[in-house]
């Protein structure tokens, strides 16, 4: 059985080993993601005694139905993914970027958006360094918005028009999970990269006639882009020959450059959000606060989990499990 259509998708956060931007990432996810979401943060090896510490005390207060497994030996991003992306089978799954900052309202509205046509295969949200998806201007990075509550409040007021994107892109990408199945996941055998896996699956989803769309009205913010693992951009140029041509028609085209345009302009005319207003349907207003803890703590998760060399990712989240997403 699928998803209900009102239920958030499960969040997996791929831990990094950047513990700073872990720690403003798990903040932003507490401050604007609504209590009770279902987040999985799968650590390949990667977090370190700081990052461990943080996440201990995120998980301790945390309002959101949050796991954490860690790997005592790493197996590479894109084969650790694919299994935890296996692990919620049928189920549709949000990754978000390690170092991503997520805005109010984020993802009701990738959400919304995926049920808004059952053709869609990926979500992507506007993004200051999301490369097609990027924002003010396409393919460039810039800085993290200073006034995140007013942009997202910005996007908010944009019209669903769900345009369609060369690829998901890996800041944050919403996958429905019955179009992930049919793919046969993730080619943890081809690629090093989550850059360069996501968008060989974006382009398998578009050849079984599933639509990678952007999500106008939801906004994702990230410290820079994602990159390749050597070899990577190669093999993807040899399995899809005309992939390099269309990204850079897309970029010199700019389809969605009224899109960016008129966010700019509701960024400019519109006020500030109301402290409680409809616009982040129940997402806390709060200023996202530091998951640093002041001193190492001990382990306060009520229910931790650790996941041991060669363990199958499946059994660690049981709610993660469906027969069928049909």
């Amino acid at each position: 059985m699928g998803e209900a259509q009102g239920e958030l998708p499960i969040v997996v956060l791929p831990v990094g080993s950047d513990d700073d931007a872990l720690d403003a990432c798990l903040a932003a996810l507490d401050a604007s993601t609504p209590a009770g979401t279902r987040v999985w943060l799968a650590d390949d090896a990667c977090a370190g005694p700081r990052g461990y510490a943080i996440i201990e005390r995120w998980m301790a207060r945390t309002d959101l139905k949050a796991d954490y497994t860690r790997r005592q030996r790493s197996v590479g991003e894109v084969a650790h993914l694919d299994q935890a992306l296996a692990a919620c089978a049928g189920l549709d799954v949000v990754v978000l970027a390690p170092d991503a900052v997520p805005l109010p309202g984020w993802l009701q509205h990738m959400t919304a958006s995926l049920h808004a046509d059952g053709a869609i295969g990926s979500v992507t949200p506007w993004s200051n360094a999301g490369e097609v998806a990027a924002w003010p201007r396409i393919g460039e990075i810039a800085p993290v918005p200073a006034e995140p509550l007013r942009l997202a409040h910005a996007a908010a007021h944009m019209p669903a028009l769900l345009p369609e994107l060369p690829a998901a892109v890996g800041h944050a990408v919403l996958l429905r999970g019955a179009a992930r199945a049919r793919t046969g996941g993730l080619d943890a055998s081809s690629y090093g990269s989550w850059y360069a896996a996501l968008i060989d699956l974006s382009l398998r989803l578009a050849g079984l006639g599933w639509r990678n769309v952007l999500c106008d009205s939801a906004f994702v913010a990230r410290r820079g882009e994602g990159i390749p693992a050597d070899g990577d951009m190669d093999r993807l140029a040899v399995r899809w020959p005309d992939w390099h041509a269309r990204l850079a028609q897309c970029l010199m085209q700019d389809p969605l450059r009224g899109a960016r345009e008129q966010l700019s302009q509701l960024l400019a005319t519109l006020g500030p959000p109301e402290a409680q207003g409809d616009l982040f349907e129940g997402a806390p207003m709060a200023a996202p606060r530091s998951a640093s803890p002041s001193a190492q703590p001990q382990l306060a998760s009520p229910n931790p989990v650790r996941l041991g060399e060669g363990n199958d990712l499946a059994c660690v989240i049981p709610e993660c499990r469906a027969d069928d997403d049909a």
